[in-house]
């Protein structure tokens, strides 16, 4: 299978690439807007590396331009650490949904986009793919209208999508202004204190590695199509524990300065996803 995975050098996008060349049937068509940052990458010489740019884009047929891959997994989005940016609702969203049209119109018949647990909102509790979606910062709002233009889209032309909404992910080459990133900066310069939040809300977490072999495997089957499917641990653990657990592994002992920041106004403090459709897959 050709597969076309946008955003190839981002934080998932890097680790997928990795992920999918393990099955050597498939045929990987990588981009992102830097072929700079995608060279350093050994996965580089393994793939068909296009260089695309979402803002700049003056390509007439973006099908062809792509050697006509047999499924997209896209990835892309910008600004993912200010999830409140106007430009996401007012850019972002448009871009990629003509990227996607575009796509679709040309001949593209099977669309995997992942989305975000924010397209919740402010719901509490475990937070199942039936539920409403109620998103309350601009980043959910543009994801969540996606998926909606994608469904409208479907009512023209004959392709079938899969969304996947992924919860909080932490690994090697997380976001530098990521929680845990900033924690294993702290220790690497022996830091004595880590300045946090109060660290009683509770998330979900989820390895790097477990998640591109969630997305894989969401990707791959025919069962649940045309809905979403959470990627998650559906494990809650509040975020003081998360980083006592991880300084209990590195064998690192800081104190903690909790309730230096204050929480979160975007989120709720207590959620986790529900993990009903992706455990009946790994059943399978």
């Amino acid at each position: 299978m050709k597969i076309l995975v946008t955003g190839a050098t981002g934080f998932i996008g890097s680790h997928l690439i990795f992920e999918l060349l393990k099955n050597e049937s498939n045929q990987i068509v990588a981009t992102s807007k830097c072929i700079n940052k995608a060279m350093k990458f050994e996965w580089y010489s393994k793939v068909k590396y296009i260089e695309y740019d979402f803002n700049n884009d003056n390509t007439e047929d973006l099908y062809s331009f792509f050697d006509k891959p047999d499924q997209l997994i896209h990835l892309a989005w910008n600004n993912l650490s200010d999830v409140k940016a106007p430009e996401h609702l007012e850019v972002t969203l448009f871009n990629h949904y003509k990227f996607i049209k575009d796509m679709v119109m040309a001949g593209l018949k099977e669309v995997i986009v992942t989305g975000t647990c924010f397209e919740y909102g402010m719901i509490e509790g475990s937070l199942s793919e039936n539920l409403n979606t109620k998103p309350s910062n601009s980043y959910g709002k543009a994801k969540d209208k996606l998926r909606k233009f994608i469904i409208d889209l479907k009512k023209s032309f004959n392709f079938t999508y899969k969304w996947i909404r992924v919860f909080y992910v932490y690994g090697e080459r997380q976001s530098k202004t990521s929680l845990m990133y900033l924690l294993d900066k702290a220790i690497k310069n022996k830091d004595k204190e880590f300045n946090m939040s109060g660290g009683e809300q509770l998330r979900d977490f989820l390895y790097i590695k477990d998640v591109v072999k969630y997305i894989c495997l969401i990707a791959d089957q025919k069962i649940y199509v045309d809905q979403a499917i959470n990627c998650c641990s559906g494990k809650p653990i509040s975020v003081k524990n998360l980083v006592m657990r991880h300084l209990k592994e590195k064998k690192y002992n800081m104190k903690l300065n909790l309730g230096y920041y204050p929480y979160p106004d975007f989120e709720p403090m207590s959620f986790w996803g529900d993990r009903f459709y992706l455990d009946e897959l790994l059943k399978k």
